[in-house]
């Protein structure tokens, strides 16, 4: 038998979207207007994360470039023996243990507070806390230097003299102090991710526990901080590349950083002050290892306590 060969039938070929044209002129337009930042990402931080990578191999110096030569990974293997990082390391990581929770807590209860219909005006204070987050970190530290100096400190000028207390004690609370002022200073943003993922929480979750007599507290621990937990995380991973950002792109100096990390001042004395960009850039890497450890394991213990609405729902199929 011959088998004529025909076109498939019209509800077989494939449907073509009324808007499919309207679609594709949208996306070039959003590509338009997102190539100023996709430029400006490719030659200002893609090109000098991967310039740091082959730094690394090399015992580049800023006196001395041209007798750059390719040493493997001796740049690492000098890392294992450095005391000096693996103290800055671990005060790195005390940092990020320490100020970050910190950072998060007063956020949320400031959130928590904030989204209660009873305060007035939330404008006025969504702009008192989250202006300080855009203040460069270098003018808080010279306002926290001022306002702790044990001579001439508002601190002691306003409060402990005239209450009789001795002065602080410059260089044993002073930089601890700083540190959490610091991290205080920047919760604007973890603030209004916070606030606005409490804003969306529905109402009538709060309405049927009310009903069933959950009070304040318990609806906030099983209703608010359920349902805003991907807001949660989010802001701890937001954290923690703030906590540790900036070192892998050797770009900025320490004074002009908005982190205090150890790590990142350790690497900027390396690179600007000793010129070892070749072991600058190790260290930088090195940093980055760590940040994304720490990422994945938080990303693998989402999945215990993050709640995603999406995954939940298709679960129940």
């Amino acid at each position: 038998m011959i088998k004529f060969l025909s076109r498939p039938a019209p509800s077989e070929q494939k449907e073509v979207h009324p808007n499919a044209a309207l679609r594709r002129r949208e996306g070039m337009i959003g590509l338009l207007f997102l190539s100023p930042w996709i430029l400006g990402f490719i030659l200002l931080k893609l090109l000098p994360i991967l310039y740091t990578l082959g730094y690394s191999f090399t015992n580049f110096d800023m006196l001395n470039p041209d007798k750059a030569t390719f040493v493997g990974l001796q740049n690492y293997f000098r890392f294992v023996t450095d005391l000096d990082a693996w103290s800055n390391l671990v005060g790195s990581l005390g940092y990020f243990i320490t100020t970050v929770p910190l950072e998060l807590l007063v956020a949320l209860g400031l959130a928590a507070i904030l989204s209660n219909e009873r305060v007035r005006p939330k404008a006025f204070w969504r702009l008192v806390i989250f202006i300080p987050s855009i203040i460069p970190a270098a003018a808080i530290a010279f306002i926290w230097a001022g306002f702790i100096n044990p001579d001439s400190g508002w601190l002691n000028r306003l409060f402990l003299i005239p209450m009789g207390l001795p002065p602080p004690v410059e260089g044993v609370g002073g930089i601890p102090a700083l540190t959490t002022i610091m991290a205080l200073w920047s919760i604007g943003p973890s603030f209004l991710i916070m606030y606005g993922a409490m804003l969306s929480v529905p109402k009538d979750l709060y309405e049927a526990a009310r009903v069933d007599g959950a009070g304040p507290l318990m609806r906030f621990l099983n209703i608010t901080l359920p349902m805003i937990s991907p807001a949660i995380f989010f802001s701890l991973v937001i954290s923690l590349t703030s906590a540790f950002g900036g070192s892998l792109l050797l770009d900025r100096g320490y004074v002009f950083s908005e982190s205090l990390s150890p790590m990142e001042g350790y690497i900027d004395l390396t690179m600007f002050s000793y010129r070892y960009v070749g072991y600058a850039s190790a260290l930088a890497w090195v940093m980055l290892s760590v940040t994304m450890t720490i990422t994945i394991v938080l990303f693998r213990s989402a999945r215990r306590w993050v709640y995603f609405p999406e995954e939940s729902r298709h679960e129940s199929f």
